[in-house]
């Protein structure tokens, strides 16, 4: 009897230890948890570099279809934005989310009755373009601006700061004035694009950013085939005549307008066809994403053939593009290095002079070896 005792006071005890082991454990683990939460790093997403480029002659090579296959499966590592919370112990907080609201609501501080300055823009917002106060993917985000600017630009044929391309947005895009360099608002809205991109490596850009590069058609894009793709996809938003759709207060564009004198000017970079189609492609109409796109490749060039058909205010860019061999296949406006008018620089075909300006090159790099 007294060993049968002995025995169940034994096991008794074991299963109390045990118990008590369990618990310690949940409680280290509970205790580490809370540890990692609060102490923890933010969560920047290894970023690979992927980009798909077409060949000298707008084709996409095999390597690249490959890199176009993985997107479609959902194993690139694309770029995510910096979530909002984890600016609470940020010193700049305040800066970085005035700079925000800035991107999100330009047209407030900036537009016809402006709180800052009325009436020195076309009244769109920076988010018209930059998707998402410049967060989507492939909606012509930020993501890179931080890790690679100071830099080259060919436009202007010197090195340009983020303020500096800020303010060709406003002179351009917005088809408005530059603002003060030293103002609180570029110091906010620099300070905003900087923290979104806060986690990309110096002079990379990572998977996702700017826009997704399109083939060129092998035919050139036309106005007309896009003005009926318009009347289809894009006419319910943006409105029969192009004007855009304003908000109910008439403070700002829900839908922007994709011409007349209300939006983007000659010199902006939606002028140039490339640029609308692939911001078109990924992005239009409402909803398309990257990976659940909604119109064709040759609906996306010709929708962008037929908006930039219709009238935009006029930039002097006479300045731009100081190298001439500089200049993109698409930029409508001559002298040219090659022989190809300005309706062909224009609409295309694209491929022929990608050819030339290539054979251009090669001559030239021939002649000085």
């Amino acid at each position: 009897m007294k060993e049968r005792e002995d025995k169940e006071h034994h096991y008794a005890t074991t299963i109390s230890r045990l118990t008590q082991l369990v618990i310690f454990l949940l409680a280290l683990v509970v205790i580490l948890i809370i540890a990692l939460v609060h102490y923890a790093p933010n969560y920047v997403p290894n970023k690979k570099t992927i980009e798909i480029e077409p060949d000298s002659n707008g084709n996409f090579t095999l390597e690249a279809k490959q890199k176009m296959l993985e997107a479609s499966l959902d194993i690139v590592d694309y770029w995510i934005a910096p979530e909002i919370s984890a600016l609470e112990k940020n010193a700049n907080k305040n800066l970085i989310l005035y700079g925000k609201d800035l991107i999100e609501h330009t047209a407030n501080y900036y537009g016809e009755n402006g709180s800052i300055f009325k009436s020195s823009t076309n009244g769109m917002n920076c988010q018209n373009c930059h998707l998402e106060a410049g967060t989507k993917i492939f909606g012509n985000n930020y993501s890179a601006v931080a890790s690679t600017y100071p830099k080259y630009r060919a436009r202007s044929g010197s090195i340009e700061t983020i303020s500096k391309r800020i303010n060709d947005c406003f002179e351009r895009s917005l088809n408005g004035k530059a603002i003060d360099t030293s103002s609180k608002e570029m110091k906010a809205i620099t300070a905003y694009i900087s923290w979104l991109g806060k986690g990309v490596p110096k002079s990379e850009k990572p998977a996702g950013s700017g826009l997704r590069d399109l083939p060129f058609l092998d035919r050139a894009a036309d106005p007309n085939n896009g003005k009926l793709v318009y009347e289809q996809k894009c006419k319910s938003c943006h409105q029969t005549n192009g004007e855009g759709l304003m908000n109910a207060d008439k403070t700002a564009y829900t839908y922007p307008p994709l011409w007349g004198k209300k939006s983007y000017n000659t010199g902006a970079g939606l002028y140039r066809l490339s640029t609308f189609a692939k911001f078109a492609k990924c992005n239009m109409p409402q909803n398309a994403t990257y990976d659940h796109t909604q119109l064709t490749d040759e609906e996306a060039w010709d929708v962008a053939a037929f908006v930039n058909s219709q009238y935009h205010p006029v930039k002097d860019t006479k300045a731009d593009w100081p190298k001439i061999e500089e200049k993109p296949v698409d930029h409508p406006f001559g002298p040219y290095q090659d022989s190809f008018d300005e309706k062909q620089h224009k609409y295309g075909p694209f491929k022929p002079i990608q050819k030339k300006i290539m054979a251009l090159k090669d001559s030239k790099k021939a002649t000085k070896e």
